[in-house]
């Protein structure tokens, strides 16, 4: 199937998938929500008040039309207005999105960096002391819920050793003396590009626990994956062949046999990395971290259903892109998917 092909019905199917999440939010916000104008006007307003603010957003008119109506903001990428906030949910949306993608990002870059050439040492030195090493952190790593271990760096790090703050994104001196002027969202880029170099020594200092802390969670299973492949791909003939010509043991394990382990890799990555950019949820709520999985958590948590409606489609989105440009990476690690 030619590349143009797959790509476009790639993208159709995204968009029936959208759609699809954004029919059954619909529904559920009507069936389960509270009614919005009790939401926004408090307490017990008189029936005549809620039937003003039914008219305003439109929600006196039949549920047909409502839902037409939905779907195309949906499509134009309008999601109307926080109940809470009064603010365009995009806005709110797009202002938290960079702290979590800048926090997943960093996070995924590091394990990568640090879980392949782990995974490799302990599945070329398989049964080892190296190795069972390796395997018992992994296991930890597994094992330990997110919350502790996050708790845990805090009062180490912050109660016993006073290195790091304890929670939020930058100094509030930071924001009332010289703020970072966002350009991408991201701080640690924004700044040194405004010349805010007070503001990147504190945003580096408040992303360093949330950051350790996804590290530690995620690099339990990309070593452990790494290094089931690896042990799997080293007793492949060819393998054995490059070893018998006498091939350089870096060449046969970085060029050769860790190209084959690249598709299981990728998908737990691309997977992982998707579902972070939903919010980790835990991790932000632990270090007060202002993003999306915070903003979502707290719109559903108080009823505020465009906000929690428009959050969770563009969650829906991200989750989607992404496993798109996954699907992309097979055929540049595996030629032979290109025409499958």
């Amino acid at each position: 199937m030619p590349m143009a092909t797959y790509l476009a019905q790639r993208i159709l199917m995204i968009i029936g998938v959208v759609l699809g999440v954004a029919t059954i939010m619909f529904v559920l916000s009507r069936v389960l929500a509270p009614s919005p104008a009790e939401l926004m006007l408090g307490g017990r307003p008189p029936v005549e008040m809620i039937a003003k603010v039914n008219a305003e957003l439109g929600l006196d008119r039949p549920l047909a039309v409502q839902y037409l109506d939905f779907i195309g903001n949906v499509l134009r990428g309008e999601f109307g207005n926080s109940l809470l906030t009064k603010r365009p949910v995009l806005l709110e949306v797009r202002e938290r999105f960079g702290a979590t993608f800048e926090l997943t990002t960093l996070a995924m870059v590091l394990v990568l960096l640090i879980g392949i050439p782990i995974g490799i040492l302990s599945a070329v030195r398989q049964n080892s002391i190296v190795d069972n090493v390796v395997r018992t952190v992994s296991v930890a790593g597994v094992a330990i819920p997110s919350f502790i271990l996050a708790m845990s760096l805090q009062l180490l790090f912050y109660g016993a050793l006073g290195w790091l703050p304890l929670q939020g994104r930058v100094d509030t001196s930071v924001g009332l003396g010289d703020p970072i002027r966002p350009i991408t969202g991201l701080f640690l880029i924004d700044a040194p590009l405004t010349g805010n170099w007070e503001g990147f020594t504190s945003a580096l200092a408040h992303i360093a626990l949330p950051l350790l802390t996804l590290t530690i969670l995620l690099l339990a299973a990309v070593t452990r994956i790494t290094r089931n492949m690896m042990i799997e791909v080293l007793k492949e003939e060819y393998i054995r062949t490059a070893f018998a010509y006498g091939l350089p043991k870096s060449a046969i394990y970085y060029r050769y046999a860790l190209k084959a382990t690249l598709i299981p890799i990728l998908t737990v990555v691309g997977l992982t990395y998707g579902y972070l950019l939903g919010g980790a949820v835990v991790v932000e709520s632990v270090f007060d971290w202002p993003g999306l999985g915070a903003f979502v958590v707290s719109s559903i948590a108080q009823n505020d259903y465009p906000a929690s409606l428009g959050a969770t489609l563009f969650l829906a989105g991200t989750y989607l892109l992404v496993n798109l440009i996954v699907d992309l990476l097979y055929a540049v690690v595996d030629p032979r998917l290109r025409t499958a």
